[in-house]
């Protein structure tokens, strides 16, 4: 048996653990699930009358989740003034979001932040919070961690900047480590994450002053992150990671996420976190990569460049013996990581082009304004441009982007000349479609609404994010499960009726009868796939309809026909015949 050490008391006395609220959300789900709370108990070993304790406290450990601190706080703490309490609140995510676009966080930064977002939330609340003063001292900043768990969070005396002399040096560290692998372009890839303002027009359009001067939550705000990816060669980009702040918004009612082009998932903060992105790597980056492979015929070893966000989880060389992960020197994104090197602001561009195209479509052919347009803009159209703008970023695009990083790989040293050109093609399309919408926008515009997207959080956006994560709780609990998107037979055949008609009309106007035909025969050629859809479906009805004739059939002859019975005389056969049909019967 093992020795006791002097400090123990007793034997039977257990050591006191911190629960996290994560914890204590897992365990009331559990009981409400109807488990007993000996079983839970055990599973966690814990004592079952903490159990009890947790599950009595569920509605302040509910509250206390909805609210912006972390998931790992093991504590509730006493209710503060309202003002102090908002601000913290916002401020741990301001240290969050920042934390997860990669800037550095001094204590001063931190401290001036506390205090504008205190000062503005004072003159919201009026005159209940008036006479109170707040000087956010060095040691509130520590205390304030400490409530908020963000020991995680690294904060410096000094500001940090970009380390020239790191991403100068890693380049040749990162050489010896694709000589020694030997690791080909089609083998090294690189991921990063980005914020995405999807439905945010620039700040002179008259869309977005009248937005301004609108009460409550502001469309612009609204903010997703997607991660990126390709490899060294340019030819293989991975789909899309997409993380909004909502699991079911109303725009993918009936739509399975499954089919969406991105990979869909949800976080209260629109955040890539380390379980969203080990779930990502297992479930998508190892199968999408691992095909190429395959396909390309070149050996499944893989080598990852990875940043240092925050939510990169750590020691990934264990996740997979094919894969090895280098991280990038801390503050060289900017400089070295290939996805920052073009590939990201070109997708954007291409995103805000697709997107103004739509609008000027709408109007051209069916006469909707650009408010109107703008109104109906939701998350699906925004998904659907998304994977049009990724699909147009080039080859030579994602090859040329490793230049500072893996010159070597590089094939055409003027990539990025040919990305400039590209760019100014872009904003010239922009302030072209934007006069076909009677807006007096110049390219600066278009310049400064990009550069916005890397722009920390202001006061107002705290707020408003605050108040849509409110808003967007009531909206939960009055949704309704709707059926979900199913083929029928009739809509289908309506469907093709559609085609036809619509074939007829350019039959009837084009004089030249091969080009019609090509056209013809291309389209029936592209909806094959609903036609095959179609008879499965048609032979399916046909089949069950006879299985219901010849049931009923048997069913009303099984009904109708008496049961034999032995006859005792010819006479009785002969009286129970009925009598012979006549001409009036």
């Amino acid at each position: 048996s093992k020795r006791k050490s002097s400090g123990d008391v007793a034997g039977t006395a257990k050591k006191r653990h911190a629960i996290t609220m994560e914890t204590k959300v897992k365990i009331i789900e559990r009981v409400e699930r109807g488990e007993k709370m000996v079983d839970v108990a055990h599973s966690y070993n814990l004592n079952r009358s903490t159990i009890g304790s947790i599950v009595k406290n569920k509605d302040k450990i509910m509250e206390h989740v909805k609210s912006a601190m972390p998931m790992t706080s093991t504590i509730i703490t006493k209710k503060r003034g309202k003002v102090m309490e908002e601000m913290e609140k916002l401020l741990s995510v301001w240290m969050q979001d920042q934390r997860q676009r990669r800037v550095p966080l001094s204590l001063m930064l931190i401290q001036e932040k506390a205090k504008s977002l205190y000062e503005d939330l004072k003159k919201k609340h009026g005159e209940e919070s008036e006479g109170k003063s707040f000087n956010a001292s060095r040691s509130w900043v520590h205390r304030f961690k400490a409530r908020a768990k963000l020991h995680n969070v690294k904060v410096s005396d000094k500001a940090a900047s970009t380390d020239t002399i790191a991403a100068r040096e890693f380049p040749e560290t990162l050489r010896e480590i694709i000589d020694e692998g030997a690791y080909l372009p089609e083998q090294v890839f690189n991921v990063d994450e980005t914020g995405l303002y999807w439905k945010r027009m620039p700040d002179r359009s008259y869309i977005s002053k009248e937005e301004k001067l609108m009460p409550g939550y502001k469309a612009s705000k609204d903010r997703l992150t997607l991660l990126f990816g390709g490899n060294a060669s340019g030819d293989m980009k991975l789909k899309p990671l997409l993380v909004y702040h909502s699991e079911n918004p109303r725009a993918l009612k009936n739509i399975a996420k499954g089919s969406l082009p991105v990979v869909w998932k949800s976080n209260p903060k629109a955040w890539v976190t380390q379980a969203i992105f080990q779930d990502w790597f297992f479930h998508h980056f190892i199968p999408e990569v691992e095909k190429y492979c395959l396909e390309k015929d070149v050996p499944f070893n893989i080598l990852l460049l990875l940043d240092n966000a925050p939510g990169h989880p750590p020691f990934m060389d264990d996740f997979h013996p094919n894969v090895k992960v280098v991280h990038l020197p801390l503050n060289t994104t900017a400089l070295i990581q290939p996805m920052d090197q073009g590939v990201i602001a070109t997708f954007k561009k291409y995103y805000l082009r697709h997107t103004f195209r739509q609008a000027v479509k709408a109007s051209d052919e069916s006469g909707t304004t650009l408010r109107q347009f703008w109104k109906d803009y939701n998350i699906y159209k925004a998904i659907k441009n998304i994977d049009f703008a990724w699909s147009e970023v080039t080859a030579v695009t994602m090859n040329g982007v490793w230049k500072n990083l893996c010159p070597k790989f590089v094939h055409d040293f003027r990539g990025f000349e040919k990305v400039d050109e590209e760019s100014k093609e872009v904003f010239s399309n922009l302030v072209t479609l934007s006069e076909k919408l009677e807006l007096d926008l110049q390219e600066d515009d278009f310049i400064e609404l990009l550069a916005v997207q890397h722009e920390e959080l202001t006061n107002e956006d705290l707020m408003e994010l605050e108040a849509q994560r409110k808003d967007e709780e009531g909206q939960e609990e009055e949704e309704v499960t709707e059926e979900p998107k199913r083929f029928t037979t009739q809509e289908m055949a309506r469907g093709f009726s559609l085609f036809e008609e619509a074939l007829l009309v350019f039959e009837a106007q084009d004089p030249n009868v091969e080009r019609y035909t090509k056209v013809a025969a291309a389209v029936q050629n592209a909806i094959q796939c609903y036609r095959v859809i179609y008879d499965e479906k048609k032979r399916a009805t046909t089949q069950t309809s006879l299985d219901r004739f010849y049931k009923r059939v048997d069913r009303i002859k099984s009904s109708k026909e008496p049961e034999p019975v032995p006859s005792t005389s010819g006479v009785s056969e002969i009286a129970a015949c009925p009598p012979s049909p006549t001409a009036d019967d």
